[in-house]
């Protein structure tokens, strides 16, 4: 499966891909990059997905654009043709956010995120609901990614949270938990997915930030690869914000980026 899911292929359709106990769900298959919108402004995201329409993959909403704009900007960039990752990363009680990610489905995104810190009766929740209010709605169930240990945060800053051993173990049993828990994807930093690919079953797909061509800023980013070691190491999407979203040619940034990794 992985190697289908690496393919890259350029084509419009959606791959249904059915796990075990599941309801089938959307994989964008065009291309594994992701741009994260991240700008204050409906109007510019709107800008940016019709100037990117057809050469990336899928675009990101976070925090900043959707506080903003409202839940209204996911079918205004559906609207144009743009598979939705919603980053919104929930952290709450099981409770709130099996009702969050049952909101977000009835959205349509595609992909959503919450913390696997919020424990695996969070995680269970959050999966169980994408899934029942999929069915009940007549729609692809999201896929459901938990992030593990942020991108920007490096030994200092994890310690910091009183969280005393290495990144990477940190990382594997979060990892670990989640799969346990049900989620079928995974947010982690480029440095942690060989080592992932080695623990969890191969249908997991992990999505990765943290991604930087030679000589780029990396910004609030600590832990990096460029996008085709990344795509070695195992990843199955890449998101990517500054480097394509702040280019004089955001287009053409994101092609060349595909063309570094063989796309």
């Amino acid at each position: 499966m992985s190697k289908t899911l690496n393919g890259h292929s350029r084509s419009l359709h959606h791959l249904r891909v059915t796990l075990p106990g599941t309801t089938c769900y959307p994989l964008l298959m065009r291309n594994p990059i992701i741009v994260a919108l991240d700008v204050p402004t409906a109007e510019q995201a709107i800008q940016l997905a019709n100037a990117l329409r057809g050469a990336v993959g899928a675009l990101k909403i976070g925090s900043e654009l959707f506080t903003a704009a409202g839940p209204s900007i996911v079918k205004e960039i559906k609207a144009t043709g743009a598979g939705v990752f919603l980053d919104l990363k929930y952290h709450d009680i099981p409770n709130t956010v099996a009702k969050a990610v049952a909101s977000a489905t009835r959205m349509g995104v595609d992909m959503l995120t919450i913390h696997t810190c919020g424990g695996s009766e969070m995680m269970k929740a959050a999966e169980e609901s994408a899934q029942k209010t999929a069915l009940q709605a007549g729609v692809p169930a999201p896929l459901v990614l938990g992030v593990t240990v942020l991108t920007s945060m490096d030994q200092h800053t994890l310690s910091e949270t009183g969280v005393g051993e290495d990144i990477g173990k940190q990382v594997e049993r979060l990892a670990t938990l989640a799969g346990q828990s049900g989620l079928r994807g995974l947010v982690c930093s480029p440095l942690e997915i060989a080592m992932l690919r080695q623990i969890l079953p191969p249908e997991i797909q992990l999505v990765t930030p943290g991604v930087r061509g030679a000589g780029q800023d990396l910004g609030d980013q600590k832990r990096v690869l460029s996008p085709k070691e990344a795509m070695t190491a195992g990843a199955n999407w890449l998101v990517i914000g500054r480097p394509i979203y702040q280019a004089a040619n955001p287009r053409q940034a994101a092609e060349e980026i595909l063309k570094s990794i063989g796309g």
